[in-house]
């Protein structure tokens, strides 16, 4: 048990390496008003249907008006472009996204299986990191210590689940429908959900 947990510490570390260096690298090229979708370009919402951006509570928006442009690049192009770079994908791959409960998900169809990656607004920081310590209760998932975190709350599970709370969204990458090796390097599917949140953190940081 020991020597697994050692060298599950050590796999973090290359993964958490990585993931640093995709955070300093990478660029969000695509405005986030330029994701829509499923991939697909749509047309800003009307003044109207805007949500106020506040200080601490960045992403948070009304049911009614629909996700926030933050919670929809996880399904954009941005998105589907550091996947495919991580798996070495010849083409992107194919997203069904959905809005309900202001929750966010988008469903990626690998090959391997599937990627759930979904974004619940919360109304406020509060209300978030209650439904935060909810979910990784129910997951009974493990905290991420150190610069792991990234200087966020977040969890995650042996299994492949990944969740980080930012202001009053909670990311939540899912990636338990992989196998035990995913991708060209053949890493763990809770390390590959890992890489994949901290990219779309990224992008987050980038644009707001």
């Amino acid at each position: 048990m020991i020597r697994a947990t050692r060298n599950r510490n050590r796999a973090l570390v290359s993964v958490v390496s990585l993931a640093v260096a995709s955070l300093l690298l990478s660029g969000c090229a695509a405005a986030a008003g330029s994701t829509g979708r499923a991939g697909t370009a749509s047309a800003p919402p009307p003044p109207s249907s805007r949500a106020a951006t506040h200080s601490g509570d960045q992403h948070a928006q009304t049911q009614s008006s629909g996700p926030s442009e933050a919670s929809k690049m996880v399904c954009g192009q941005e998105t589907k472009d550091d996947i495919s770079s991580i798996l070495a994908l010849e083409q992107a791959p194919h997203a069904v996204d959905e809005w309900a409960d202001s929750t966010y998900t988008c469903t990626y169809h690998l090959a391997d299986g599937l990627l759930v990656i979904s974004v619940k607004e919360s109304p406020a920081p509060a209300a978030a990191r209650k439904y935060f310590d909810a979910l990784q209760g129910k997951l009974e998932a493990a905290p991420i210590k150190g610069l792991a975190n990234l200087g966020f709350p977040a969890a995650q599970t042996p299994d492949g689940s990944v969740v980080f709370l930012k202001d009053s969204s909670t990311l939540h990458v899912n990636a338990t429908g992989l196998p035990p090796a995913v991708g060209p390097q053949k890493v763990a599917p809770t390390d590959f959900a890992y890489q994949v949140a901290t990219t779309i953190l990224a992008c987050w940081k980038e644009h707001h």
